[in-house]
């Protein structure tokens, strides 16, 4: 007798297929097939599991899901995907692949399908990590985009990893000349709920700079030096560089 595994989420399929290429999955109304762990990976509608579930959360947020965030993938959910792939100028055709995957900042699932281990998880990370982060972001990016907070919060992981500055969050935040929110004191004020949101998903590993040190905004920034370094993005009042 084959041994069959219904598959609705992303890290169902990479735990069943670790050991191997391939997993057996059952289709709606169709005989069990073999199909490849990235094409079980990628969801589309019919999914269910806690990729769906996250997907949604994240499309509800930035407003282009109005629906229950239940984790089953339906025509609404499907709709949302679509609207958010023309917005960033993908094929909008309402499946969740790797290149969604990136926009969402889904890097965990993104880097599975690529066949690479996740690198980007926050259990380093402590609750006070996230609490700071979060204050971060908010005294230096209330006024910004979710996706500009969460560019600010990704500045401050990248330098985190990097060997050229402090390698913890508070040591990033809190160097010397680093942030003016904390030069003005703005740091102390009491972050909301959106950059609490911000704040996790850059530990989670998205990262809407690709990879900047430095972020400014150009309106008001006094330093020569700043404008030296190579712009990599521009989101919102904020240029990010390298």
């Amino acid at each position: 007798m084959k041994k069959i595994l219904a598959v609705g989420a992303l890290t169902l399929a990479i735990a069943a297929g670790s050991a191997a290429g391939a997993t057996l999955i059952r289709a709606q109304d169709a005989e069990p097939a073999l199909v490849s762990v990235a094409e079980a990976a990628v969801l589309r509608q019919g999914s269910t599991g806690s990729e769906v579930k996250e997907v949604q959360r994240r499309l509800k947020q930035w407003g282009y899901y109005s629906g229950t965030v239940d984790g089953v993938f339906g025509a609404a959910t499907k709709k949302a995907v679509i609207a958010f792939q023309k917005k960033n100028g993908l094929t909008a055709d309402g499946v969740v692949g790797k290149a969604t995957y990136q926009a969402l900042g889904m890097n965990e699932s993104y880097q599975a399908l690529e066949g690479r281990p996740s690198s980007s998880g926050n259990s380093n990370y402590t609750s006070s990590d996230l609490y700071l982060l979060a204050k971060a972001i908010y005294a230096e990016g209330r006024g910004e985009s979710y996706t500009g907070q969460v560019a600010i919060g990704a500045v401050i992981m990248n330098r985190v990893r990097s060997a050229s500055f402090p390698n913890t969050v508070s040591g990033v935040i809190y160097q010397k000349g680093a942030f003016t929110a904390v030069t003005d004191g703005q740091i102390n004020l009491e972050p909301n709920q959106t950059a609490y949101n911000a704040a996790r998903d850059a530990m989670n590993g998205w990262d809407p700079t690709y990879g900047c040190l430095y972020y400014y905004n150009p309106a008001v920034a006094t330093s020569a030096w700043i404008f030296n370094r190579k712009t990599v993005t521009v989101i919102g009042k904020h240029v990010f560089a390298i």
